[in-house]
């Protein structure tokens, strides 16, 4: 199920072979409940409560391939949301810094980490304003959608890093990749609009 899932997505544009390997590595199940297990391995996103959704695989595909991931960088997720996108990540690179705003949705990540024997490191918190303590990142990457890019985030990147996030209204967003080019310049490049969940805290939705 796994594997077709992945064709699916391949056949939907993603080329990056590293991510197709993440993707088939992590077992999406283990995301839901019992009774949900077909929808598991369907291209669609699920709630997950609180409000919340697990991604669609796509989606989390796309991403992460924009991201552009090395087996040495560090790499900061804002949303933790069900951990799925962490799991990806960390198929990738095993410095991976998560932080999730809501308190149920965190410690079900972490109990769900613990079942599959992950160990990324992870906080609760305002993601909206990165996690300063540990930066600079090599890359960052938004699971929420946010109404503007965070300077924060901007900020807490290293000379070369990349951060993908979705800017936009609650409605749509476009998926906006930023790299910075030295301490004061950015470049910034436009892909596709996706819908996310709203990015919540200071530098996000209220």
């Amino acid at each position: 199920m796994r594997k077709s899932l992945v064709r699916v997505v391949q056949e939907k544009g993603i080329k990056d072979q590293r991510v197709l390997k993440a993707l088939e590595q992590v077992p999406r199940h283990f995301f839901f409940e019992k009774a949900f297990l077909e929808q598991a391995y369907q291209d669609k996103a699920f709630p997950i409560g609180e409000g919340q959704t697990i991604s669609q695989p796509y989606t989390v595909a796309y991403q992460t391939e924009l991201l552009e991931v090395q087996p040495s960088d560090k790499v900061l997720e804002i949303g933790t949301g069900s951990g799925y996108q962490c799991s990806v990540l960390l198929q990738l690179t095993p410095q991976v810094y998560t932080i999730e705003y809501n308190e149920v949705l965190y410690h079900k990540a972490l109990k769900q980490f613990k079942i599959m024997g992950l160990q990324p490191h992870t906080y609760l918190g305002d993601g909206s304003e990165g996690l300063p303590q540990h930066a600079p990142y090599h890359k960052i990457i938004v699971t929420a959608g946010a109404p503007i890019i965070p300077k924060t985030l901007l900020t807490q990147l290293t000379i070369g890093g990349k951060l993908v996030i979705p800017v936009g209204d609650t409605g749509v967003q476009k998926m906006l990749r930023i790299t910075r080019v030295d301490q004061e310049e950015f470049t910034k490049e436009e892909y596709d609009n996706f819908k996310f969940v709203p990015l919540l805290g200071k530098q996000g939705w209220k």
